[in-house]
């Protein structure tokens, strides 16, 4: 062989006269008549070949590996995506049918060998009609880190802070258990000595397999009521502006909601409170709207606050709103202007590059001095909060659903507010576009 490079090197001839010139030379009883010589392009070397000449490919110049494209977030409406789950109790009912009607391999005489195969051949296919379910559950809930940060939310405020995840986690755990079970039982009923013997084996890997699935099969009927509980969460359209009216509670958000929106809102009743969140549409100037009816907010740090106002504050942090903030300084709402305005300061504070509107509502109500609540500190020198319980916020509109006074002027405000929401919408969309480095995760 170092022959035939030296000689090779010296001539610097391509394969097919290398080879002519080595057969008239006699040098072709050394070689091979499958073996070829070509030029390597990239390093000028000879390598041998076996077989067809076939061209070699270019390598790689960077033989750094590379990353695997990440995955973007998902967008809203994986919730309606969610694969039906079937009870437990019928997973397991139609996997024992199943494998009870799995029959032996056709040809074998021997009762005893004749058995150990029925036995295994109906272990296995247990096994494999219960972990298959599982394994589509496991596959098509989307991890919580995939999610739309307001689904996100949702999940947390519906199903518990890490209760979802470790729902799945217990789906998979019986999963790799039905899979560890089976495989031991079918090994054992195939190695039987004996009809009898394959037969107590096949009772017992059943009788095994169906008491496991019975005692963890739990979790997939809370997998079940949690596919039932996120499928029916409201969907918002991230491309259609959403007016969101936002307040302490009882000052009139509802109604307004059902003034501004085409027929009746629907009503989406979420399982940790026994009210329903409006959800609706608006049609002004022939263009559609969604408008949604958040739970009041009290006056308290965001760590006492209930999943109620944790889902308001989820609503304006994740999803592109308008605001239609609503203020009762009549006193029928329950919670003090003082404490209103001290609520209000802190989501002005907080959301205040939301397109806004200040609307006072029930202004029928209004008297002539401001309501002075017990707990209240009517003296405190503090103008800016003497001028609102009087007045309401600088520049905000007053309407009664009752007299319908401001409620034309309401709808055009918001028309102007929604327009002015749907331009933001659209050049945040042309700069993720443009942007080749839009949010994504690992």
């Amino acid at each position: 062989m170092t022959v035939v490079y030296s000689l090779l090197q010296q001539w610097q001839l391509p394969s097919s006269k290398f080879l002519r010139r080595s057969s008239k030379a006699g040098l072709g009883t050394h070689i091979n008549s499958s073996i070829f010589f070509r030029k390597s392009i990239q390093t000028s070397t000879y390598e041998i070949v076996k077989g067809s000449y076939v061209p070699t490919a270019q390598p790689k110049q960077d033989s750094t590996p590379k990353e695997k494209p990440m995955r973007k977030l998902e967008n809203l409406g994986a919730f309606q995506k969610l694969p039906m789950v079937m009870p437990s109790v019928d997973i397991l009912h139609s996997s024992l049918r199943k494998a009870k009607r799995v029959s032996p391999t056709k040809g074998i005489a021997n009762i005893a060998k004749r058995e150990r195969n029925r036995g295994a051949k109906q272990l296995d296919a247990l096994m494999k009609e219960l972990a298959a379910p599982l394994r589509g559950y496991i596959d098509n809930f989307p991890k919580k880190r995939y999610l739309h940060p307001y689904e996100r939310a949702l999940v947390e405020l519906t199903i518990g802070d890490g209760n979802y995840e470790e729902v799945l986690r217990k789906v998979d755990s019986l999963r790799k258990k039905v899979i560890s079970f089976g495989k031991e039982h079918a090994s054992h009923c195939a190695k039987s000595a004996s009809k009898r013997e394959a037969e107590e084996r096949l009772s017992q890997g059943m009788s095994n397999l169906e008491e496991i699935f019975s005692h963890e099969g739990k979790a997939v009927d809370e997998l079940l009521n949690i596919a039932k509980t996120l499928r029916a969460m409201p969907v918002v359209d991230l491309e259609m502006p959403t007016l969101c009216l936002v307040g302490a509670p009882n000052v009139g958000k509802s109604s307004l909601v059902r003034i501004l929106s085409t027929g009746k809102p629907e009503i989406c009743n979420y399982p940790f409170t026994t009210r329903g969140i409006l959800m609706g549409h608006i049609t002004l100037g022939y263009q559609h709207f969604q408008v949604t009816d958040t739970p009041g907010l009290l006056r308290r740090h965001d760590e006492d606050r209930n999943n109620l106002e944790k889902l308001t504050l989820a609503v304006l942090s994740h999803l592109p709103t308008a605001i239609l903030y609503v203020h009762d300084v009549t006193g029928e709402c329950g919670t003090s202007p003082s404490d209103q305005y001290m609520i209000y300061k802190d989501v002005k504070e907080r959301f205040d590059d939301h397109p806004w509107v200040d609307v006072i509502s029930k202004s029928d109500l209004m008297q002539g001095s401001p309501v002075a609540f017990v707990t209240e500190e009517v003296d405190a020198d503090d103008n800016e909060m003497a001028q609102y319980r009087k007045m309401g916020p600088s520049g905000a509109l007053r309407v009664s659903v009752k007299s319908e006074e401001g409620i034309n002027e309401l709808k055009e405000r918001v028309h102007g507010l929604l327009v002015s929401q749907m331009d933001r919408i659209r050049s945040n969309q042309e700069k993720e576009v443009g942007d080749p480095g839009f949010e994504l995760i690992k």
